[in-house]
């Protein structure tokens, strides 16, 4: 079955806030599906470890300079990339909450944390509408309190590229 997300152009907040990732700097992309970030920092000139637990999605890329692909099953064994730093560090339509430890602590100093999934609130658009996969409201905020600088963040309904509720963040850490 094809990756639902292989042909989806980059998610407009993770474009948007791409720059904040320095020049150059190595990008963790997590939870990277079909790749449509890995794509896009790849053609950035960033070098990109894409981390899924489902890699097939990025087998065409595999050959790409600069790019890193692990497999790993990040709610079902223990970070795959511990002492790994990274200047970006993206993570969209996915949450562990359990993560948030580590993928804070991967973002160097001037590095960047941009993510965005899905809201508490979105249970009427479909799924998900578990809550342990919505964030609840200010999650992301308390979750970068004390570590990183925000530059954004908005907890909002958007209609593209489906009717959703989306929590999102773009920071950098000091």
């Amino acid at each position: 079955m094809a990756d639902p997300h292989r042909d989806l152009a980059p998610s407009p907040w993770v474009a948007r806030f791409a720059a904040l990732v320095p020049a150059g700097g190595a990008v963790l992309d997590v939870a990277a599906g079909g790749g449509r970030h890995t794509r896009l920092f790849l053609g950035r000139g960033h070098p990109v470890v894409a981390v899924d637990r489902d890699t097939k999605g990025l087998a065409e890329l595999e050959p790409s300079l600069g790019l890193e692909i692990v497999t790993a099953d990040l709610e079902a064994a223990s970070w795959p990339l511990p002492g790994r730093k990274f200047a970006g560090v993206v993570v969209t339509n996915y949450l562990h909450r359990p993560l948030f430890p580590a993928l804070l602590a991967a973002v160097v100093p001037g590095g960047a944390f941009v993510y965005e999934t899905f809201a508490a609130g979105n249970e009427r658009f479909g799924k998900p509408s578990n809550p342990d996969f919505l964030l609840r409201p200010g999650e992301l905020l308390e979750a970068v309190r004390g570590r990183l600088r925000v530059i954004a963040y908005e907890d909002v309904e958007v209609a593209e590229p489906r009717p959703a509720m989306v929590q999102r963040i773009a920071a950098v850490a000091a």
